[in-house]
């Protein structure tokens, strides 16, 4: 199945890593997402984890968000993603038509349903109900912005039912993939996921286009497709420090990944970027890389991220330039600002 071609759209993801402390982490994102919008970023993307340092570094991404807003103007910002299971569905529409307010209507709402088995029992649910959890509480959420009525007959006030077109489903799963197509929500394809045990070394194309395939037999006729492909991508000046630097953060989460019971098929540096779809070096080098990604030309947005590379702060912003001015552009994005001065060039 094939959609009318659209310009593609650029984004920037953090999960917050940096490895110093956690205000100084929400402020080199604040950092990196300013940077992106002045680069002529579309989009900026921040995840949600809840208690784990070492996984990502923001329980509260719409407080974060609404930071951000204040100190940009054009940029759009995503959730990537709210675990709706874990939240007051009330508290979450009421904060994210806020945001949406004080940012000019940039919000852009991704949810999903993950999260670790113990983050659910820290807030009394059991993580084995999340799907019908999830469910119900994206109901309460759609039928809030709608200007619909709670039980004992309150509204929402503001009510913001185009927030109810700017939903975004996180899915591994063909499934996952069904369901967010029938709603007319956007899909959010993960910038890497578990291979099964039978066929450790598929390719993420692989495992993402039947669930592109299911999106787009289940969107409804004349919806437009959303679909955002996140990818690991860190670009350097110079291709030995990009590896270096690589290896360095890569190999602090094989361990971590293979604990979890991810098969990862041999132990050098090329079998680790492979297994984890990492793309790292130079511009020439990612574009390499990249194009075997054949997933990507179906994608309107392309999002990129640093981890597990978690290079230092300066290497993230040079890495922002370097996908604005010379990787995106090879890939279908078209800029929409004056290149900005270059900066100089890290090698150390």
């Amino acid at each position: 199945m094939t959609f009318p071609s659209q310009r593609k759209r650029l984004g920037f993801f953090t999960r917050l890593l940096d490895e110093v402390s956690a205000s100084e982490r929400y402020r080199l994102a604040a950092e990196q997402i300013i940077h992106a919008e002045r680069n002529g970023f579309d989009s900026a993307w921040v995840a949600q984890h809840h208690f784990h340092e070492a996984e990502g570094g923001l329980p509260s991404p719409l407080v974060f968000l609404s930071h951000v807003a204040a100190r940009t103007s054009t940029i759009r910002l995503g959730t990537g993603i709210i675990t709706l299971p874990l939240e007051n569905p009330v508290r979450v529409a009421e904060d994210a038509v806020v945001l949406d307010l004080l940012s000019g209507g940039r919000l852009e709402v991704g949810i999903g349903s993950g999260g670790t088995p113990s983050s659910f029992t820290a807030f009394g649910l059991d993580s084995a109900t999340r799907s019908e959890v999830f469910d119900r509480n994206l109901a309460v959420v759609r039928n809030a912005w709608s200007g619909g009525r709670f039980e004992g007959g309150d509204s929402l006030s503001p009510a913001a039912p185009d927030l109810n077109d700017r939903v975004w489903q996180a899915t591994f799963s063909v499934g996952g993939g069904i369901r967010a197509g029938k709603a007319g929500d956007g899909l959010m394809l993960s910038r890497t996921q578990p291979r099964p045990k039978d066929t450790p070394r598929a390719t993420l194309p692989d495992l993402q286009h039947p669930i592109i395939d299911a999106y787009l037999e289940a969107l409804p006729e004349g919806r437009e497709p959303r679909i955002v492909a996140s990818r690991s991508l860190f670009v350097a000046d110079n291709r030995e420090e990009a590896l270096r630097l690589a290896e360095k953060g890569l190999r602090r989460v094989v361990a971590d990944f293979a604990a979890k019971g991810h098969v990862i098929p041999g132990d050098s540096l090329a079998d680790i970027t492979a297994a984890l779809d990492t793309h790292v070096g130079t511009p020439e080098d990612v574009l390499e890389s990249l194009s075997r990604d054949t997933t990507l030309p179906r994608v309107t947005d392309l999002v990129f991220q640093v981890h597990s590379v978690d290079p230092p702060h300066e290497y993230i912003l040079r890495s922002i330039e370097l996908i604005a001015s010379e990787v995106a552009p090879a890939l279908g994005w078209q800029s929409p600002v004056a290149k900005p001065e270059k900066r100089v060039a890290l090698v150390r």
